[in-house]
């Protein structure tokens, strides 16, 4: 240290004092890059004279001036000597302030710690980054991702969810009710209480069926001479189907299983006709519910509610928004059915299955509900009158937002159904409470200075047991104006982020599922690995799938099911979304749609876990927000569909050799997805080689993959003729299993039965048809290819050797 100082001193005095002084300029790169074969290593310098010379200027700021002629300059006889032992400190200087920045970064970063943990929450900041924008001060610092997990869990309550889940089942919370109003009246009240930018709520009339008090539904016998007989004793008068066709039939009585289009081949291959009768179908393997209404500890007493409308929202202004006094064409949704449908209990249909004769019903037909074994009917005749009325009803929707700071216009979005056909506690009181905790979470961390680089949006819906009617409904609004945003189906993609969705939320507590879209699959698994499990101490939710099956994906991960909000989100407007349930391991909640779907029955079923597992809902959600909300570059995998794809062409390819004895071929589907492939891996590439401190870099590549999702709705189908235009979700012509049901007609008397088609709604004795089949790969192949260009970004991207 003591040669060193010498050096320098002597340095100091071998120069005059400057004449000019350097006017300031920016500091350059100590690097040069090098032409030739080393081209991108440091340069060395070539000359000893030129690095004296360097050094020289950096320890005295001289005027530069040109070249002079070999021994013009005063004093150069000194500069040789000084050069040289310039040399030999250079790496002494370098090491010294390399150690001084080094001790002095690590003693202000314990420091800073140190400060951060004294003064409490006071001094806390979201961001990876110090955001000009935030106004911060100097004694505020950065709130990394672990600080932020931390902040949220400590202050979730625990004990509040328990509470409010309990309070909400005992109101009334039928979607039009006067209690129903008040409940939406007391959350909008508690929002409004909270640290958020925005709170608001909007109103449609909706028509909405409810029965007729003066003219209730009835199910009657019928004699031998056709004359109306006894009444059957319908236990809970309130129990209907709502959107059923309104009338009276009569007919004889035949069993058929789910009522499938599969079930009704089966029957007529079994020699019964089902057309002219009245069909006893059990509940489950379609939308209508999803489970046998006989489950253990579900009284017999008691009939299932569940909408017959094969779609979402109002099916009287299918696509269009319902307004009070708006008009819009008098069309109906094709999803409407057009034969009168009654739930009944299982009293009722045991004592209806016994009276049945005709052939035994298939084994895989066969349930509890008889002593004997259950026959295909036909039976003795009935008449089935249903009176249920169309209201115009008003449902609201509740709204709150925490506004971002950095891109404001991107929404995060969560949503709870809040209305329920009797109490409803799995149904929709934990989803709603859920929801609750999340807002006073969330405005908690608002308080101690959080602020989400993304907004953060709310929601509670109302009419979600008439078909998810309030989220369908704001999506058809045309016209978004945020902070309050009335839906915007138009441009939703380029808004809306992800949904999350907590309907159902706690069906039990063995099993985990994650009923989703395959771009958040990869963040569901990081997340799943830092949620502990609500039963399984000392294993994080990750862990507790993986002991029972390695292939965890499997094991979680469910297709988005049509009866949720989440559904049309993604499915009609092409967004993003996921739905989290806990389910029993060898049941189904046998309570769903019942009005035994009580807080007593609930937390019994799961032996007193109710707490623990909404617990872990919520935090599962809440890290997933934080993700979504926080992170610089958005965490969805666009790449995974390229596996979706692949998946459905090796059902497709199953054809192939039928095709190709008709001159036909899947290779334009296959191109589409090798080029949607090639974009993918570009836009990874591209972002992997990009700073992430580049703000409008980030959100130009988050701009492109929030849009993937839209890109897989068909743009070649009317949104009002087929809302569900999704080619992986949707139903139609337009979507691959549409496409794969078609391809089964090549082979109709194949065991797999063509009528299993479900999505087209295939009808038996249809036959394959070439131009057809020529119009759905069109459809499907430039879907799938406007997708990959549209991933590609800019049009001078795009790969047009298609």
């Amino acid at each position: 240290m003591e040669r060193l100082r010498g050096l320098l001193q002597t340095a100091l005095h071998t120069y005059p004092a400057p004449q000019q002084q350097l006017s300031p300029r920016p500091s350059q790169s100590i690097y040069r890059r090098v032409e030739g074969p080393h081209q991108g290593r440091l340069a060395e310098e070539e000359e000893d004279g030129e690095e004296g010379a360097e050094l020289a200027a950096r320890f005295c700021p001289m005027e530069l001036k040109g070249p002079e002629p070999l021994g013009s300059r005063p004093g150069l006889q000194n500069l040789i000597p000084w050069a040289a032992a310039g040399r030999k400190a250079a790496p002494y200087l370098v090491l010294t302030a390399l150690l001084i920045f080094t001790g002095a970064f690590l003693l202000g970063y314990v420091a800073f710690r140190g400060s951060c943990q004294a003064c409490g929450d006071s001094v806390l900041v979201v961001g990876e980054d110090v955001n000009s924008e935030l106004g911060l001060d100097s004694h505020q610092g950065t709130l990394y991702w672990s600080d932020l997990q931390a902040m949220f869990l400590r202050l979730l309550g625990e004990e509040r969810l328990e509470e409010t889940i309990r309070q909400i089942s005992l109101r009334e919370r039928m979607a039009g009710s006067a209690g129903m109003a008040a409940l939406a009246q007391d959350i909008l009240a508690l929002m409004s209480r909270q640290k958020l930018d925005h709170v608001w709520t909007d109103t449609h009339y909706v028509g909405l069926q409810f029965p007729d008090p003066a003219h209730p539904n009835a199910l009657h016998w019928v004699d031998e001479d056709g004359t109306v007989g006894e009444q059957l004793p319908l236990e809970d008068p309130n129990a209907y189907c709502p959107y059923s066709a309104t009338g009276n039939v009569t007919g004889k009585l035949v069993y058929a299983h789910y009522g499938r289009p599969e079930d009704l081949q089966d029957l007529r291959a079994l020699g019964v006709e089902p057309a002219g009768c009245l069909l006893l179908v059990r509940v489950g393997g379609t939308s209508f519910a999803q489970k046998d209404p006989h489950n253990p500890g579900l009284s017999s007493q008691q009939a299932v509610f569940g909408h017959v409308h094969l779609g979402t929202g109002d099916p009287y202004t299918p696509g269009f928004p319902s307004f009070n006094q708006t008009q819009f064409p008098p069309v109906a949704s094709s999803g409407l059915p057009s034969i009168p449908a009654q739930p009944i209990s299982s009293d009722i249909a045991s004592h209806l299955l016994r009276t049945l004769k005709g052939p035994v019903a298939p084994q895989e037909w066969q349930g509890h509900l008889s002593t004997s074994l259950y026959r295909l009917g036909p039976g003795p005749g009935l008449h089935l009158a249903v009176n249920n009325q169309r209201t115009s009803t008003p449902i609201s929707n509740i709204f709150g937002c925490i506004e971002g700071f950095a891109e404001p216009d991107h929404y995060v979005v969560i949503g709870a159904q809040r209305d329920a056909w009797g109490p409803g506690a799995a149904k929709s009181s934990v989803g709603t409470a859920i929801l609750l905790e999340l807002v006073q979470t969330f405005s908690s961390m608002v308080s101690n200075g959080f602020r989400p680089r993304r907004s953060l949006l709310f929601i509670s819906w109302d009419g979600g047991d008439f078909g998810s009617v309030g989220s369908t409904e704001w999506l058809e609004v045309p016209s978004p104006h945020f902070p309050h945003p009335q839906g915007y189906l138009s441009l939703l993609h380029l808004k809306a982020v992800v949904y999350v969705s907590l309907d159902n939320a706690v069906l039990g507590d063995d099993k985990f599922h994650a009923k989703t879209s395959p771009l958040l699959i990869n963040l569901i698994e990081n997340i799943l690995k830092q949620v502990d499990s609500p039963n399984h101490s000392g294993q994080t939710l990750y862990e507790q799938v993986v002991s029972t099956n390695p292939r965890w994906e499997a094991e979680v991960i469910r297709p988005l099911p049509m009866d949720s909000s989440a559904y049309s989100f993604t499915a009609f407007a092409g967004v993003p979304a996921v739905e989290f349930s806990f389910l029993e391991d060898d049941q189904e909640y046998p309570f769903l749609h019942t009005k035994e779907d009580t807080y007593e029955n609930l937390h019994r079923l799961l032996r007193g876990r109710l707490p623990a597992v909404a617990q872990a809902v919520a935090q599962l959600t809440g890290q997933l927000l934080i993700r979504l909300s926080h992170d610089h570059l958005l965490p969805l995998d666009f790449g995974r569909y390229g596996d979706v794809v692949l998946r459905h062409i090796g059902n497709l390819n199953e054809y192939s050799g039928d095709l190709k004895a008709r001159g036909l071929t899947l290779q334009w589907v296959y191109s589409a997805r090798g080029d949607y492939i090639r974009a993918a891996e570009k836009l990874r590439k591209e972002i992997y080689s990009s700073e992430e401190s580049d703000e409008r870099l980030m959100r130009m590549y988050n701009v492109r993959i929030m849009r993937v999702e839209f890109y897989f709705l068909s743009q070649y189908v009317s949104p009002a003729d087929s809302p569900f235009r999704h080619i992986f979700l949707g139903h139609g012509d337009h979507t691959l299993d549409g496409l794969l049901d078609h391809l089964r007609l090549l082979r109709p008397n194949d065991g797999s039965r063509a009528s299993k088609a479900s999505s087209s709604g295939l009808v038996p004795g249809l036959s394959f048809q070439e131009s057809r089949f020529r119009r759905q790969l069109a459809l499907l192949t430039w879907t799938l290819q406007g997708a990959a260009n549209a991933l590609s970004g800019d049009v001078w991207n795009i790969d047009n050797n298609f």
